[in-house]
């Protein structure tokens, strides 16, 4: 490429380089929108097909497998993120088997 001097060069001459440069960059920004574009309508279909086909399939019911002895209502699964009547309890220096709830025999017959 040769070495263009702007100083050189008259108002006229700059302005046509400009107008170059702008169609120049033009074209290419149309043609990257147009290829995104087209990307994006490729996943856009894909994800289409994936979700609308599939359900999630159903998870059982987890039964709560702890209580918070000062509040009865307050259960946990066991499963997640601990809550925090148990975090608290445990910094306590307490056991987590102390809030396990009895298992009902007929309960868990059920559910097999």
């Amino acid at each position: 490429m040769k070495r263009i001097s702007f100083e050189t060069m008259s108002t006229d001459e700059l302005w046509n380089l400009h107008e170059q440069v702008i169609s120049k960059l033009d074209r290419c920004i149309a043609e990257k929108k147009a290829k995104l574009e087209e990307r994006l309508h490729k996943l856009e279909s894909a994800q289409d097909a994936i979700s609308s086909d599939r359900q999630r399939r159903p998870y059982p019911k987890v039964h709560p497998k702890y209580r918070n002895p000062q509040n009865p209502a307050e259960t946990w699964s066991g499963r997640g993120k601990q809550p925090r009547w148990v975090q608290a309890q445990l910094k306590a220096g307490k056991k987590l088997e102390k809030f396990l709830i009895a298992v009902n025999p007929a309960r868990s017959i059920r559910s097999k």
